[in-house]
């Protein structure tokens, strides 16, 4: 019974470059699954709800997903979780996270631009994972781009193989709907921003009479030569290709119309893999042990804020997930228990009894976590993977009101420990140092600071370009760098020493000089050597 329920589940992220439609296709895929009613649009003056799954108070007003968003529904016998990552670059750190814990991601495509910067990055680290991925081509009902200059466009620029698995019937305003090529079905549905509008017209046959009536003879005539051509150029999909990261899927649609979203829920659940096994510093840990195993991938502070709480994020990896019982946390070497595990719809809570393979589960922390924990039944082991990486900016931290000292310290390191930034304390005048992706990182934080917190702040830069984390197996050598080298020093939220470079040249000298100690470019210092090397340089890209 336990593997049929851990073959149904389906967890996926949702990625994609800014404004290329993520948060509305994940709207109308739970739409389509039942779990809400009317969808919101982030951006429209008509539509006063904001997007469900942009629920903090910054997201609302910029229109845009800084935070990644976790949401489950069940759908034609499937449970489906869903996470939703910022797109913006600034946060692709998050994106990366939030990536270790789904086992497959769908990737929209704005059908006008093609193929953008951050769609790019975003693909590299999917293939680093080897993580199945499927393609959305989103905004058919806009005047783009071709759909076979699209797809030669993907394929080149994302350096992967595709096989369309559904095909538009015309594109801008002669945008029809899509044909599901895998099914060989048709359904037509009625433009409709918020709701399911009903079938219109649905037919198997694609060369039935009634199919030209309801589309018009040129377009039904373009469509026709478009499939058998697809049919010619394609080989059949292939479904080991698909799931071991080698071939992708691609979809055709316009969530905002909720054209396309339907053929793409209904052979996601299809073909999408269930829960897949992790590893671990000790071995590799399959869904389907008997023992509980999980890791934190994301923490947040005040999704409710109304109530200062704290959540980490759990992925399930094995086992299954029981309130009230003791799970062992192996960073800490102690025992948890939580009374009040919760699910999550968008920015709705409710209490989970138990949880498999598979799921997502809400955990109240008082401190506890931090990214990267791992908790199990009784074994001491983490899961690897979950890094982070050198910041590329670096600010100082000025305080604006002494009054609120302990409130700003309480915050800077609540978000630290989300991930939202990497906090750096130097000694010297205890200067806390924060060093982020991007900009828009800085203004989210002062903003959650202040209004989260009730602590005001500013900002200085600094020369710095890069932080390394230190070690040596010369506990003296290394104390003795650290003394000579206090502005250069700082430590990490966990105590860890890290060198503060102004510049490459710099670094490379400063590292000649002392061949005894390690410079890491990534706080997860066990982690295989090419993976680190694999993203580094999507990083610095």
């Amino acid at each position: 019974m336990k593997q049929d329920e851990i073959n149904k589940r389906r967890t996926f992220g949702i990625i994609s470059h800014p404004d290329a439609g993520k948060t509305t296709l994940t709207e109308k895929l739970l739409l389509f699954g039942g779990a809400i009613q009317t969808a919101g649009a982030v951006k429209s003056n008509k539509i006063k709800n904001t997007a469900t799954s942009d629920f903090m108070e910054i997201e609302k007003q910029r229109g845009i997903s800084v935070a990644t968003s976790v949401m489950g529904f069940e759908y034609n016998g499937y449970k489906i979780n869903i996470l939703d990552t910022p797109g913006h670059k600034d946060f692709a750190e998050d994106t990366y996270r939030t990536l270790t814990a789904v086992d497959s991601v769908i990737l929209v495509i704005d059908c006008v631009k093609g193929v953008e910067e951050q769609t790019r990055k975003l693909m590299e680290v999917c293939r680093m994972r080897h993580t199945p991925v499927i393609i959305f081509i989103n905004k058919m009902d806009r005047e783009g781009q071709d759909p076979l200059s699209l797809l030669e466009n993907v394929e080149q620029e994302l350096n992967i193989h595709i096989r369309p698995l559904s095909w538009p019937i015309g594109i801008g305003n002669k945008f029809k709907g899509v044909f599901n090529l895998f099914e060989k079905k048709l359904q037509l549905f009625s433009p409709n921003v918020t709701k399911i509008a009903k079938d219109v017209f649905a037919i198997n046959d694609i060369n039935d009479i009634e199919f030209d009536r309801q589309v018009g003879d040129s377009v039904a005539k373009k469509f026709r030569e478009e499939v058998e051509l697809i049919d010619e150029i394609f080989e059949p999909f292939d479904l080991d290709l698909y799931t071991e990261g080698y071939l992708a899927p691609l979809f055709f649609g316009s969530a905002i119309n909720n054209f396309g979203v339907k053929e793409l829920l209904d052979t996601f659940v299809r073909i999408a893999p269930s829960p897949l096994p992790r590893i671990t510093n000790l071995r590799e840990v399959s869904p389907l042990e008997k023992d509980f195993t999980g890791f934190i991938f994301k923490i947040h502070a005040n999704l409710d804020p109304n109530h200062r709480d704290r959540i980490a994020f759990c992925r399930v990896v094995s086992g299954k997930f029981e309130r009230n019982k003791f799970y062992y946390h192996t960073r800490l070497n102690k025992k948890l228990r939580f009374s009040s595990p919760v699910g999550f719809m968008a920015n709705e809570k409710s209490i989970l009894e138990e949880a498999l393979p598979g799921d997502v589960v809400g955990l109240y922390d008082t401190g506890n976590f931090k990214i990267g924990d791992t908790l199990s039944e009784n074994e001491s082991i983490f899961f690897k993977g979950i890094p982070s990486f050198s910041p590329e900016i670096f600010k100082e931290l000025v305080n604006k009101n002494p009054l609120k000292t302990k409130q700003l310290e309480k915050g800077i390191r609540q978000l630290s420990d989300e991930g939202m930034a990497q906090l750096f304390i130097r000694e010297m005048g205890n200067t806390k140092i924060i060093g982020t992706v991007g900009e828009l990182q800085f203004e989210v934080i002062q903003f959650r600071l202040l209004h989260e917190y009730g602590a005001s702040c500013t900002f200085t830069p600094l020369n710095y370009t890069k932080a390394c984390w230190l070690t040596s197996t010369n506990k003296q050598v290394l104390e003795k760098f650290i003394t000579q080298k206090p502005q250069y020093i700082t430590f990490d939220k966990d105590g860890r020493p890290v060198f503060m470079a102004e510049s490459d040249w710099f670094l490379n000298t400063i590292r000649q000089t002392v061949p005894e100690i390690e410079f890491h470019f990534t706080s997860e210092f066990k982690t295989d050597q090419q993976q680190i090397n694999n993203m580094e340089t999507w990083a610095k890209k």
